[in-house]
């Protein structure tokens, strides 16, 4: 699934976040950003850069290559050579980039347009060149919730947030703890549920009755950022679950951040939904689990 969005340079902080999420799984990314970064104003050239990281002319191309189609550094010519200059606001906030990189908390902490301090905005990202690789799964998926294809739309009673959370660690053969404050980046995180036979990474939020109305990007965690701190999670499916109805800008937030992890990882990222129906249906197929017997 691909999505077409807005661009994540249109302000500051988004440049910054994206720095980040690009810089993030690569040592010898950010060594030749640094490279490029540091110095005056003129373009590096490939050779220049080899002497200044001690890297090979094909791997220079490369993390260059791979800087600028990202949006971080600037590709151009100095005579007959490739030359990377720098972004100059980047570059001024290179620092500022790293202390992020080090500490996770920081950037869930930094307010964005895709990540306000409880407006319910959506995130919007946009990677020139990347591939995105998204795919919505829904609970009926997931082999230890395979009963809830025979249920059709049901009430179901109301029960509490820990018992929902009990019942789940159950059906998945879990003997984890649920996280209940709000430091944590998700509620579960598991390797135990299995899609289609195969065991997979999978990080939970939770929001019980606790939560009343529609839920919106900013019910969820005390700065609204919970949905973000979620996929901080080293996890390939990402769940959030809750006992009413979903919003949309819940859903295109969750895609958004899928989005950035699809293209920071260079991989598939999967998302789940599991709104008011969604959880009854789920309840009543397994009522023993969830303490209904």
């Amino acid at each position: 699934m691909v999505i077409s969005v807005n661009d994540v340079r249109s302000n500051p902080n988004e440049q910054i976040a994206h720095a980040v999420a690009v810089l993030k799984g690569s040592e010898r990314l950010r060594d030749v950003f640094d490279a490029i970064c540091t110095g005056g104003k003129k373009p590096k050239t490939v050779s220049q850069l080899m002497t200044k990281t001690g890297k090979s002319r094909v791997v220079i191309l490369q993390l260059g290559g791979r800087l600028a189609d990202q949006q971080l550094v600037h590709k151009t010519k100095v005579g007959n050579e490739t030359a990377y200059a720098k972004d100059r606001y980047l570059a001024s906030k290179r620092a500022a980039i790293h202390r992020l990189i080090k500490d996770p908390r920081k950037l869930a902490k930094l307010p964005t347009k895709y990540s306000p301090r409880g407006n319910g905005g959506v995130v919007r990202v946009v990677v020139p060149g990347a591939k995105i690789q998204i795919k919505e799964l829904h609970v009926e998926d997931f082999d230890q919730f395979a009963k809830i294809k025979k249920m059709k739309p049901t009430s179901a009673p109301k029960i509490s947030e820990r018992a929902f959370k009990d019942g789940v660690l159950k059906l998945i053969g879990s003997t984890g703890k649920f996280q209940d404050w709000g430091g944590e980046p998700n509620d579960l995180y598991t390797t135990k549920l299995r899609h289609k036979g195969q065991r997979r990474a999978m990080a939970f939020a939770f929001k019980g009755p606790g939560t009343k109305g529609e839920l919106t990007p900013k019910k969820l965690g005390k700065n609204g950022d919970q949905i973000q701190r979620l996929f901080l999670a080293p996890a390939e499916i990402f769940v959030v679950q809750y006992h009413d109805a979903i919003g949309q800008s819940v859903v295109e937030q969750v895609q958004a951040f899928a989005s950035l992890n699809s293209v920071r990882e260079g991989k598939r990222i999967n998302y789940c939904i599991i709104d008011g129906d969604d959880t009854n249906r789920l309840i009543m197929a397994y009522p023993k689990q969830f303490g209904l017997k």
